[in-house]
């Protein structure tokens, strides 16, 4: 029964919070965020006020159904995006996404090799915060230009088309950082092809299902019977998928993104496919979300802010400053405006659910639990990341208000 009451808890404190935010212009994601953080400071004030939920985070099953969360969240992200867009500026959208990537990553990597202490992991550790600063949000931008009615702009085109080459590499990237975290090492030439081998034949298998047996099964869709089949057969393509990727040891999350990436309304009829993306959504964000953005929040340290002000105030600066340049210079170049490119820039600032994932990937596989005794900026590391995420995207939202409002 203690898991109904801290669901019931978590649910509650997050829609109240994520229904704050939307009213104030801000994704649902902060303010489920800000719920866990509130929380679980609420839960270190006073511990035995929250008898059961003081050690929730290491109970068995909230992280199996936090785990289910990640896997929903990157099969929804999967099924939202449209590939098509990614080929109508395939060649700009890969020059705004390589710089938007590239830039972040080794600038996140420098930060940690001049902050961090020396250790073992020192590298692992700087590679995770170039991981983190390297990911763009999509929905966070898409969600502002869309009340802006700049969506289908140029400007809201190559976002979106930029974001969505930004977050495959960037699973891709994350493949690698897997490897790392398992090891405790950087993989050596023979250990980066090999693992290129793995990825490859991971995307080889996928790509055959996902363009040539799925169109195939949605013909027999019209025939079935049984009520949601549908729905069954896309889990059991994620599921499928998910346990490839762990076998060939790469993270489940790219299985799930691959499976929603591929079921597209060339896969059934268009009402069916519609339907079969309300009933994940409706999961997702309704249930397996809110808890996994709570329990992320539930992990994180306020003292963050007092223990490592310097090293926050840079990274979060590095981290808006890296996307400004990685992705509007690039955008500017090819013949964007002035006005375009910053858009185009503070659009891809945003981070949001992939980087907390990887951040709660990180965390669970002890990264900032070493050398011991742990250093402050290394204990804290995890709570600057998602402190981080929370106010680029605020600064995401606020920023494109700014310079989408503004007359040319």
């Amino acid at each position: 029964m203690e898991i109904f009451y801290v669901l019931l808890i978590l649910l509650v404190i997050t829609r109240v919070f994520g229904e704050v935010a939307v009213r104030l212009g801000q994704p649902a994601l902060v303010g489920e965020l800000l719920a866990g953080i509130a929380l679980g400071a609420a839960i270190r004030f006073s511990p035995s006020s929250f008898p059961v939920m003081h050690a929730i985070t290491e109970n068995e099953v909230f992280t199996t159904i936090t785990d289910l969360g990640i896997f929903f969240l990157m099969l929804m992200a999967g099924l939202e995006m449209r590939p098509g867009e990614v080929t109508e500026k395939s060649r700009a959208a890969m020059l705004i996404a390589l710089g938007g990537l590239v830039i972040p990553l080794l600038a996140g990597f420098l930060l940690g090799l001049i902050f961090l202490p020396q250790s073992n992991i020192k590298s692992t550790q700087a590679l995770f915060i170039g991981t983190a600063l390297s990911i763009t949000a999509i929905p966070v931008a898409a969600k502002v230009l869309m009340d802006l009615a700049k969506l289908r702009s140029t400007a809201g085109k190559m976002i979106v088309s930029a974001a969505i080459v930004d977050n495959i590499l960037g699973l891709l990237l994350l493949t690698v950082l897997t490897m790392v975290i398992r090891t405790g090492k950087m993989p050596d030439l023979t250990g980066l092809l090999w693992l290129s081998g793995q990825i490859l034949l991971f995307m080889a298998v996928v790509t055959i299902i996902g363009s040539y047996l799925l169109p195939r099964l949605g013909r027999i869709f019209h025939h079935s019977m049984s009520e949601e089949f549908e729905f069954s057969i896309l889990l059991v393509v994620a599921f499928g998928f998910s346990v490839l990727a762990e076998t060939l040891q790469i993270h489940f999350i790219l299985g799930a993104f691959a499976a929603g990436l591929f079921f597209t309304k060339r896969t059934m009829d268009s009402n069916v496919f519609k339907g079969v993306q309300n009933r994940i959504s409706g999961i997702t964000t309704g249930f397996l979300a809110p808890v996994f953005f709570a329990s992320i929040g539930l992990h994180l340290d306020v003292s963050a802010f007092t223990n490592i002000p310097l090293f926050l105030v840079v990274l979060i600066v590095t981290a808006v400053l890296c996307k400004l340049i990685g992705a509007g210079l690039p955008a500017y170049l090819i013949g964007l405006s002035g006005k375009d490119s910053l858009i185009v820039g503070f659009g891809m600032s945003g981070r949001g659910a992939v980087e907390l994932i990887i951040a709660d990937i990180a965390l669970r596989a002890g990264l900032f639990s070493q050398p011991d005794p742990t250093p402050a900026i290394v204990a804290n590391m995890f709570s600057a990341i998602v402190i981080m995420a929370v106010v680029t995207t605020l600064i995401t939202a606020i920023g494109l208000r700014l310079i989408v409002s503004r007359e040319s």
